[in-house]
C-alpha cells in the first residue's frame, strides 16, 4: 500500500500532470485534493495532448479510478466541458467519484472574481477568473454550497439567498451593477447536478476503504508551493493549500497515510502570474528559453499568458521542498536546457547586503536581489536518453548540483514531453 502525495516546488507549471500520468499506470486512485479550474496540467500520450483543469491526471488509464475529493472548487461547467472533449477525442469514459462534500463554483463567484480585477487595475493579483477567491471567501464565511445541497431544492434557494445578501449590496454600491435573483441561477445549477449525479458518492469512505485494502492512492496537488496562501509569495498566492499537508484534509484520508511526497521541479524557472520572482530573466534571453520550454513553449495552461521566466532557484527550491515534505524530487525539462554553454543558477539572495540561502517573508522578499553562479552545459539533445549514466557529464553534474543544494534525492528525471521520456535512478 502506498499513499503519495505529487506536489510542486515552486510557483506552479513544474510539470505535476505528466508525473501523475506517468505513476498512475501503477496506481488504484488518483485523487485531486484543492484548487479548482484556475490551472492547468498539461499531458501529451497516445491520444494526442490534453489540458486537463478540473480532472485528475489519471483519466487516461482505464484502470485508475479519478477522485474529486472534498476539498475542490468544483465548477461543474468547466468539469462537464473537459469530461466532453475528452470523450470528443476519443479517450473512453474515465472512471470519476466526485465527493457529495465538495462545495461548487458559482456563477457569481466567476462575476466577482472578474469584477473585482477590474476594479483593482494594475494593483490585481493575475486571477484566472475562475471564480477561486470569491468560492473560498463564501466557503470560509460559512456560504458555500456544498454538492449535496443541489439535490435539495429548497435548502439550496435559501442558501443562495443567504449568499446574495452582502453580494447584491456589493454590486450596487461598489460595482455599480444590477443585483442578482436566487430563482434565476436555479434552472442551470439543477441541469448541472443532474449531469454529475452518477459520479456522487462519499470519496472520504472510498478512500478511507481503498486505505485499507492496501491499494495504491495518488492524489495530486495544484500549482506549487509559493502559491501556498500560508507559506507562499503572499498575497500573490492562491486561496487553497497548495502543500502535500493539505491533501489529507482535501481528499479525507488520515495524515499518517502519506508515507510519501514527490516534489516536482522544473530544471528552470517559470511563473504565471504576479508577485515577486527573483531569478526571472527578459528579454532576448527570456524569449529563447520561452520558446524552447515546456512541449510547445512556456505559456499558462489556464490563460495562454507567457510565462516569466527565469534560471534555476536554488533559494526558492529548497524552501519549497522544505514546506512540502519532499521525500523525492522530479526534475523535469532538463533536456530544454541543452541549447546553453553555460547554465546560470541563483545559488543564494541578497538582502541588506547580506548573502543568504534562506527565502525571505513576502514583505521582504522584492528587496532581494539574485546570487549567482554558472554551470558548464552540455550542448547537445538528451531527449531519447533512458538512463542516467547516458547522460553527457555537464547534464549529470547538473542534475547532481540540484540535487546537492535540495539535500532531496532526485528520483526521476524528464526529458521531454511524453510520458516514457522519463529517467529513473
Amino acid at each position: 500500500m502506498t499513499v503519495t502525495a505529487i506536489v510542486g516546488a515552486n510557483w506552479g507549471d513544474e510539470g505535476k500532470g505528466k508525473v501523475t500520468d506517468a505513476l498512475a499506470a501503477e496506481s488504484n486512485y488518483v485523487v485531486r485534493y484543492q484548487g479548482g479550474s484556475n490551472a492547468g496540467h498539461t499531458i501529451i500520450n497516445g491520444y494526442g495532448k490534453f489540458a486537463l483543469h478540473l480532472l485528475p491526471s489519471g483519466v487516461f488509464h482505464p484502470n485508475v479510478v479519478n477522485v474529486i475529493g472534498p476539498g475542490v472548487a468544483l465548477d461543474m461547467t468547466a468539469l462537464l466541458s473537459e469530461r466532453d472533449a475528452l470523450l470528443a477525442r476519443g479517450v473512453p469514459e474515465p472512471k470519476l467519484r466526485i465527493s457529495d462534500r465538495a462545495q461548487v463554483v458559482m456563477p457569481y463567484h466567476r462575476m466577482f472574481d472578474e469584477l473585482e480585477e477590474e476594479r483593482l487595475a494594475d494593483r490585481k493579483f493575475g486571477s484566472t477568473k475562475s471564480g477561486i477567491a470569491p468560492f473560498y471567501s463564501d466557503k470560509y464565511f460559512k456560504l458555500g454550497i456544498q454538492v449535496a445541497d443541489l439535490y435539495q431544492e429548497a435548502r439550496l434557494k435559501s442558501r443562495i439567498q443567504a449568499s446574495l445578501e452582502a453580494k447584491n449590496v456589493l454590486l450596487t454600491h461598489l460595482y455599480n451593477k444590477p443585483t442578482l435573483d436566487a430563482e434565476a441561477l436555479l434552472p442551470q445549477l439543477l441541469e448541472e447536478a443532474e449531469k454529475i449525479k452518477p459520479y456522487l458518492c462519499n470519496t472520504t469512505v472510498l478512500l478511507q476503504t481503498a486505505l485499507q485494502n492496501a491499494e495504491s492512492i495518488l492524489l495530486e496537488g495544484q500549482l506549487g508551493a509559493l502559491r501556498d496562501p500560508d507559506h507562499g509569495i503572499y498575497p500573490y498566492s492562491t486561496s487553497s493549500s497548495t502543500l502535500a499537508g493539505f491533501a489529507a484534509v482535501g481528499a479525507g484520508l488520515p495524515p499518517s497515510a502519506i508515507r510519501h511526497v514527490v516534489t516536482v521541479v522544473k530544471a528552470y524557472s517559470s511563473c504565471v502570474g504576479a508577485g515577486p520572482f527573483i531569478s526571472e530573466i527578459a528579454g532576448q534571453e527570456a524569449d529563447e528559453l520561452r520558446r524552447r520550454g515546456g512541449d510547445a513553449g512556456e505559456f499558462g495552461v489556464k490563460t495562454g499568458r507567457p510565462r516569466r521566466m527565469g534560471w534555476f532557484d536554488v533559494v526558492a527550491t529548497r524552501y519549497g521542498c522544505a514546506v512540502q515534505g519532499a521525500t523525492e524530487v522530479v526534475l523535469t525539462n532538463l533536456d530544454v536546457l541543452g541549447y546553453l554553454p553555460e547554465i546560470p543558477v541563483c545559488e543564494a539572495y541578497e538582502l541588506d547586503g547580506v548573502v543568504s540561502g534562506h527565502f525571505p517573508v513576502s514583505a521582504r522578499i522584492d528587496e532581494a536581489r539574485p546570487v549567482l553562479k554558472s554551470l558548464p552545459g552540455w550542448m547537445s539533445d538528451i531527449s531519447g536518453i533512458r538512463r542516467f549514466d547516458e547522460l553527457p557529464q555537464q547534464a549529470r553534474d547538473y542534475v547532481l548540483y540540484i540535487e546537492r543544494q535540495l539535500g532531496v534525492l532526485i528520483r526521476r528525471i524528464s526529458v521531454g514531453p511524453n510520458r516514457e521520456q522519463m529517467i529513473e535512478r
